[in-house]
């Protein structure tokens, strides 16, 4: 039986969602996958698509609601995986301080992390672009006992490039090997 592996998308959901597709190519056939749209999880609608729109309705509101429909929805799964993008990150982060059954959460750029005080109870790794906005302090994620990764030359969006999807694809499933191999 393959693991499972929860995808949450960046602030823009589906709606920019293209690169999205180069992840579940490499990755369906080692996994069995579940996606979830960050905007549809925390139901927000926005008339003016713009990023800081976008980023006020998760502030306002988003993000919690996020994390109570992300909890619902998995409330009767097997501990999972979780790759998770931008707002995505942030929900997958908060639902695993609330309960959600994560056995890992890889996160690449997620939002405002820095603000957070404590790590969930799961191998987390977070990947973020030297240039990305709002990026913790590696003090901050050493306090917090969490890995983090600093990609030189690369922005917020940087989950995107083709050279990020192989490395992140390509950590997912050396640790779902060495997981596999460990419990023979």
């Amino acid at each position: 039986m393959a693991n499972r592996l929860v995808i949450l998308s960046d602030l823009w959901g589906s709606k920019k969602g293209l690169w999205i597709t180069s992840y579940l190519g490499y990755l369906q056939q080692y996994f069995d996958i579940v996606y979830y749209d960050t905007q549809q999880l925390a139901d927000i609608e926005v008339d003016m698509p713009t990023a800081a729109n976008v980023c006020e309705a998760f502030d306002n509101g988003g993000l919690e609601r996020g994390v109570r429909n992300l909890l619902a929805r998995e409330k009767d799964t097997v501990p999972s995986h979780y790759l998770a993008f931008c707002a995505g990150g942030s929900i997958a982060w908060r639902a695993a301080l609330e309960g959600l059954q994560a056995e890992s959460l890889y996160a690449v750029s997620p939002l405002c992390l820095h603000r957070e005080q404590q790590a969930p109870n799961s191998e987390v790794t977070l990947v973020f672009g030297e240039y990305g906005e709002n990026r913790p302090s590696r003090d901050w994620a050493l306090r917090l006992g969490v890995q983090m990764e600093v990609i030189p030359r690369f922005g917020q969006e940087c989950y995107t490039d083709e050279k990020i999807i192989q490395k992140v694809c390509k950590d997912l499933l050396s640790a779902a090997l060495r997981k596999q191999y460990q419990s023979l």
